[in-house]
C-alpha cells in the first residue's frame, strides 16, 4: 500500500506574511465592526490560518468615537469594571464612556472576542484605535479596506 504525500501545511512566525490594514469605523455597528476585526487580527480571513499562530494582520482603526450602538443600548447597556477594593463595582453606560474614553468602546468589543490565552494577548498588542481620523502608522504604509470586502 502506498501512503499519501499530502503534508498539512502549518504557518509560524517566520512564513507568516503579516501587513498593515486602516478600518474606518465611521457609522459602524460596535459589534460587527469588532467581529470583523477581530477575525483580520487572528489571521482567519487568510489561506494559511493556523489556529495557534499569530499569522494575522496589525490593524489600525480609525473615527472609533463616530461608532454606533443599534436598539437602545448607547443608554441602556452597562460596562461593570472593579477597581480591587471591596465595594468597587463601577457602572458605566456607553453615552458616559463616548465623552470620556471614545475608543476604549472598540477596544473592549474587540478584546471580547479574541482568545482568552497568551495568544489573545498577543494579538490585541496588534490592534491600534484612534479616535479622529489621523493615526501615526503613515510609516508602515497601511492600505485601506473596506469592512464588507473582509469575510
Amino acid at each position: 500500500m502506498g501512503t499519501l504525500s499530502y503534508k498539512t501545511i502549518s504557518a509560524n512566525k517566520n512564513t507568516a506574511k503579516k501587513e498593515w490594514i486602516v478600518i474606518d469605523a465611521e457609522n459602524e455597528v460596535v459589534g460587527r465592526l469588532a467581529t470583523k476585526v477581530a477575525n483580520v487580527l487572528r489571521g482567519k480571513h487568510k489561506p494559511c490560518f493556523t489556529p495557534h499562530v499569530d499569522c494575522g494582520d496589525y490593524v489600525i482603526v480609525i473615527n472609533a468615537d463616530k461608532v454606533r450602538f443599534t436598539g437602545k443600548k448607547y443608554t441602556d447597556k452597562v460596562y461593570v469594571r472593579h477597581t480591587g477594593y471591596p465595594g468597587g463595582q463601577r457602572f458605566t453606560t456607553p453615552k458616559e464612556l463616548m465623552g470620556k474614553f471614545p475608543i476604549r468602546i472598540v477596544e473592549h468589543a474587540v478584546k471580547g472576542m479574541l482568545p482568552k490565552n497568551k495568544l489573545g494577548s498577543k494579538l490585541y498588542r496588534n490592534l491600534h484605535v484612534v479616535a479622529g481620523s489621523e493615526h501615526k502608522f503613515e510609516a508602515q504604509q497601511p492600505r485601506l479596506v473596506n469592512l464588507n470586502t473582509i469575510r
